[in-house]
């Protein structure tokens, strides 16, 4: 489901019936920030909201879904169309999916981690073996192992959010 054009399909909606935010909020028993967040992509209305948006605007609950009103031949396919993408979205939460995918990155990249701890380890061996001041091999060991940290992170997050967020804009 695309929630911008969800959103700019109900702002369209909306503005054919001459009403505001805030008397749409109003009839739906919500705010008119709601409604901003709903017309804006920020946020989908539930489904029940969905369903008494479809009232409101004498439309279809799949034309809302879709965010165009739908002609008689393509209603069929529309429909399907969209109960795959809510079936397929609707599996786990977003906060399930995002642990998901870090486990499983984890899991993929375990043999590179591994070999940036020996690394680091092997770092800190060699500093002591250089009688290199206590200072020194905290602080070195504390930066790359920040460093290590961070850039692993990153690579993990961009894992996650393509795999997660990349099925949701389908």
């Amino acid at each position: 489901m695309d929630q911008v054009k969800i959103g700019k399909f109900i702002a369209q909606c909306r503005n054919e019936k001459n009403i505001t935010q805030e008397e749409l909020g109003e009839k739906l028993g919500v705010t008119n920030k709601t409604t901003s967040r709903w017309e804006n992509g920020h946020y989908l209305p539930d489904i029940e909201m969905m369903q008494l948006l479809s009232k409101e605007f004498s439309i279809s609950i799949n034309e809302l879904i879709s965010g165009e009103k739908i002609k008689d031949l393509d209603y069929k396919e529309k429909a399907e169309e969209n109960l795959i993408v809510a079936l397929e979205n609707s599996t786990f939460t977003l906060k399930e999916k995002i642990e998901f995918h870090k486990k499983k990155w984890l899991k993929e990249h375990i043999f590179d981690i591994v070999l940036c701890i020996i690394a680091w380890l092997v770092v800190i061996v060699a500093l002591k073996l250089q009688n290199a001041e206590g200072y020194l091999i905290g602080t070195i060991s504390g930066i790359l192992a920040v460093f290590f940290y961070v850039v692993r992170y990153n690579q993990m997050m961009i894992y996650v959010e393509d795999r997660v967020y990349k099925k949701i804009e389908k």
